[in-house]
Order: C-alpha cells, then sequence, then structure tokens
C-alpha cells in the first residue's frame, strides 16, 4: 500500500492534515498545501479526513478507557482526560498504568502518548511534547513546563504563537518571568487562564462522558470469556458483593449497568432497571439474563470479554424488613414487580406502562400512559358511567339511522359493516373543557348492543366552533 496522508478545507485552500509514519519519513508535514503535495509526493495517497469518523473512534477509545477509571472526558478532537484518583493502585502505581494503557493502544493499531500528572492542564501541556516528562509529581508543575514551547504546550493559536515568538517569548518559562498584570493586560485572560492551568495554579474541570456510578465492582479475568452462562456466573458473583455494600447503605437498587470490556478494544453495556428498589442478587441476575436474551446477535463476544463491571447507577432508600422464620414469604406486589422489570427488561422499557388517571372530562383525555409504578389514579371520583374496554384514540364516524330526528337509533353502518340496534341506553352528556380551550361540540354518550349481542359505545355530537356533527364510534365494550 502507498503512504497514506489526509487532508481537509482551510483557510480557502486543501491542506495535509494527518500522514502516516511512512508519508512523514518522505518529508510531508501538516498544514502543507494539497497541491504542493501532490506535485513533490505524487506517489503518496491522498484522501479527505472524515471528521465524523475520528470523533465516533475517540468516542469508542473513551468508553475503552473506562477499564481504567469511569471519569473519561473528551479534551479536544484528538485528545482523552482520565482522573484516576484511587484507581492507580489497582495497576501498581501511576507509571505501571500509563504503561499498561499505551501498550494495550499501540497493541490496537493506535499512535498514543500519556502524561500522568496531578493536575489535567499540567498532563495537557506535557503529552506528545519532546522532553517533556511524563510522570510529573505533585507540585512539580512549574518546572515541568518552564521549558516546554508556549504555542505547543499551551494549544494556542498559531497566530497568537506567532505573535509571542517575534516578542522573544518562546518557552513557557519566559511567560512566567513576566509581571503578570501587565501580561493580563497585554495578552488577554485567555492565554493567562491557559497558563495557569499548565502550572497547576488552576484547577482544569473535568466533564465526564458518563454518569458517575454510584458503586462499582468488576472482575479482571486472565483468560476471557464469551459465553452467556459465564458471563451471568461472574456477574452474580459481582452482584452480591453490590448487594453487601447497598444493605451497608440502606438502599436498594434502581438502575444498574453490566459493563463487559472485550479484548480487542470494544465494549457492550447492559443496563436494566427495577421497579422498586432491590438488593437480591438472584433478581438483578434475572434482569441481566433478560437483557442478555433481549439482546440477542446484538451483543458480538469477539475473542471474548476479559474485564466485566457492574455498576449501581441509580438507588433508592430500602428498609430491613423481617422474614418469617418458617419460609421466605413473597408478597404478591413483589412478584407483580418482579413480572414487570423481566417484561421491561426483555421488550424496553417503553413498552411497559400502566394507566393513571387524569381530571379530564373527554374519555380520550382522561387517562395517561406512565411508569408501572407511581401511576396511581388521580381521575375523577365522581360517579361516571361504565366505560368500554377498548376506547379508540379518535372516534370514527359512523352512519346512524332513527325512526324520528333526534330519537333512538335502530341501526349504524361503521366500517362498511351494517349492524341493527337491540338495546340502546343513554345519554351521557359530557361537555367540552372550555377552560382548557375545548372549542369542540356537546356529546351524548349511548351504549349501544346490536342483535348479536355486541356492544358499543356510540355519541351523538353537535354542531361545534372544531367539530363536525353527527354520530362517532368511541368505543367497544368486552
Amino acid at each position: 500500500m502507498p503512504p497514506l496522508a489526509l487532508f481537509t478545507h482551510e483557510d480557502r485552500a486543501d491542506r495535509i492534515a494527518a500522514l502516516c509514519e511512512r508519508a512523514e519519513a518522505l518529508g510531508l508535514v501538516p498544514g502543507l498545501g494539497l497541491a504542493e503535495a501532490r506535485a513533490r509526493f505524487p506517489h503518496v495517497d491522498y484522501r479527505p479526513a472524515d471528521g465524523e469518523a475520528d470523533c465516533r473512534l475517540l468516542r469508542d477509545v473513551a468508553d475503552w478507557c473506562d477499564r481504567y477509571t469511569p471519569l473519561v472526558a473528551l479534551d479536544g478532537a484528538d485528545g482523552l482526560v482520565l482522573d484516576l484518583t484511587g484507581a492507580s493502585h489497582l495497576f501498581g502505581g501511576a507509571g505501571a498504568l500509563r504503561d499498561d494503557l499505551l501498550a494495550r493502544l499501540r497493541a490496537q493499531g493506535f499512535a498514543a502518548e500519556a502524561t500522568v500528572a496531578a493536575h489535567p492542564g499540567t498532563a495537557r501541556a506535557c503529552v506528545g511534547l519532546p522532553g517533556a516528562p511524563r510522570l510529573v509529581a505533585a507540585g512539580g508543575e512549574r518546572a515541568a513546563v518552564e521549558g516546554l514551547p508556549v504555542g505547543a504546550s499551551l494549544r494556542l493559536p498559531a497566530e497568537e504563537a506567532a505573535r509571542l515568538h517575534r516578542l522573544g517569548l518562546r518557552r513557557v518559562g519566559d511567560l512566567l518571568a513576566l509581571p503578570r498584570a501587565a501580561f493580563h493586560r497585554r495578552f488577554g485572560p485567555e492565554i493567562v487562564r491557559r497558563l495557569d492551568e499548565a502550572t497547576g495554579t488552576a484547577r482544569r474541570p473535568i466533564e465526564p462522558r458518563r454518569p458517575v456510578a454510584l458503586l462499582i465492582r468488576e472482575r479482571r479475568l486472565f483468560e476471557p470469556v464469551s459465553l452467556p452462562e459465564d458471563i451471568l456466573r461472574l456477574a452474580a458473583h459481582l452482584a452480591a458483593r453490590l448487594c453487601e455494600t447497598l444493605a451497608e447503605r440502606g438502599e436498594g437498587m434502581r438502575e444498574a449497568e453490566l459493563a463487559l470490556f472485550r479484548v480487542d478494544g470494544h465494549v457492550e453495556r447492559l443496563v436494566v432497571r427495577s421497579g422498586h428498589p432491590s438488593r437480591d442478587p438472584s433478581r438483578i441476575v434475572r434482569l441481566l439474563a433478560e437483557r442478555l436474551k433481549a439482546s440477542g446477535d446484538e451483543i458480538d463476544a469477539g475473542f471474548g470479554f476479559d474485564l466485566l463491571r457492574l455498576s449501581v447507577l441509580a438507588a433508592q432508600e430500602l428498609a430491613g424488613r423481617q422474614e418469617e422464620m418458617a419460609e421466605a414469604h413473597v408478597r404478591p406486589a413483589e412478584e407483580l414487580g418482579a413480572l414487570i422489570d423481566r417484561l421491561g427488561t426483555r421488550l424496553g422499557q417503553a413498552a411497559v406502562f400502566a394507566l393513571a388517571g387524569e381530571d379530564r372530562h373527554r374519555p380520550e383525555a382522561a387517562q395517561r400512559l406512565g411508569a408501572p409504578f407511581g401511576a396511581a389514579s388521580m381521575g375523577m371520583t365522581a360517579d361516571l358511567g361504565p366505560r368500554p374496554l377498548r376506547l379508540f384514540a379518535r372516534p370514527e364516524v359512523v352512519e346512524a339511522t332513527a325512526e324520528v330526528p333526534d330519537g333512538p337509533i335502530r341501526q349504524f353502518r361503521w366500517r362498511r359493516a351494517f349492524y341493527r340496534v337491540g338495546r340502546i341506553e343513554g345519554p351521557e352528556r359530557i361537555a367540552p373543557e372550555w377552560w382548557l380551550g375545548d372549542a369542540g361540540a356537546e356529546r351524548d354518550y349511548f351504549r349501544v348492543e346490536d342483535e348479536a349481542g355486541r356492544r358499543y359505545w356510540l355519541f351523538r355530537q353537535g354542531a361545534g366552533a372544531s367539530a363536525p356533527s353527527g354520530w362517532f364510534l368511541h368505543g367497544l365494550f368486552a
């Protein structure tokens, strides 16, 4: 394959943006015009850069970096910031963690550099620069950055870096030697802020990509696993450890995530939710088993998973309960909750819902969809007439005939089928909700039974400002 170079459109011209090692060895440099590059190096393969693909790849790498710490943030278009607080000792120290991270990334084909420092701004200033330290101890931030070039270490625009060079300010130490007040007035607050972050005098904020879990338990494997039964067996062990901690905190799990880290860097995430707080390990494992079944072929184990992490994303207070001594007694509410959790995990949370009442007159607006738990009825407590088992989202027009005008109907046609009325009850008048801006007309509802015993809910509507008059079918009784 020929050497590869990527170009982007900048300043009304195509310029080289990235190079492979062989293209760089030929003498190509980023920023060179594409026309000049093609004239000097015609055998190089020039292709347009795909910024969106680069962003997706960087996000995938950030997901993979969760194996070291859950606090991972994007840093520009080509960098990541990892907060290693409380995590480095798991790998034998910060230096060992850095070496392991770089070795794994390079094994996947990435050309990566990393610097570990007590402040993220210092690490960002040192990373990738020749001569910069790769491990900066706390308190040594200023000494680590003093000899670094201003433009590259502070990530300044090319025009600003060239301006500083013309003034003889080529190193970070040259900026630190200037009087701060005069430096701030002449160059503005942005460069001062970057300088403070690089020297550790100002804390650079980190915005993690994913919400921080309340509790985390993980298992690192010497031999990768890929079979669902092996995954669930390990998940059961992690769930038992998590539930012990939840019991100490007096809480129960409401939402949990099982992250499966594949050896090639891909991460699969299985999220399960519980309608009631729970700290039963077997229940959590059953939900994960349903989630695995629902995923089917979507989860590709590849060469296996070498790290499993179970996290509690949301929890709720759960008081302890005395169990019966004879045998464990499962309450009906708990059985219903377990069923709803399994259905929601298998079918998706949006497919499982409950109906909650609303204080509305119109039947089609008297209920709303809600969560299976907590959707208590809030509807009207008035003594209403019987309501059909099936209510149409929109009433359907029917052709009804009566023996006398405004009298009981004797027959009607619905969906091209003809029905003779055997019995009819009503009317029940439902007025429009004028206080909500309802400009519709009044409705007179009737319970109608045809000669075959089928029952319907029809209404007659008068002429309104925005509603047609006539007969409509709104529901079917059982």
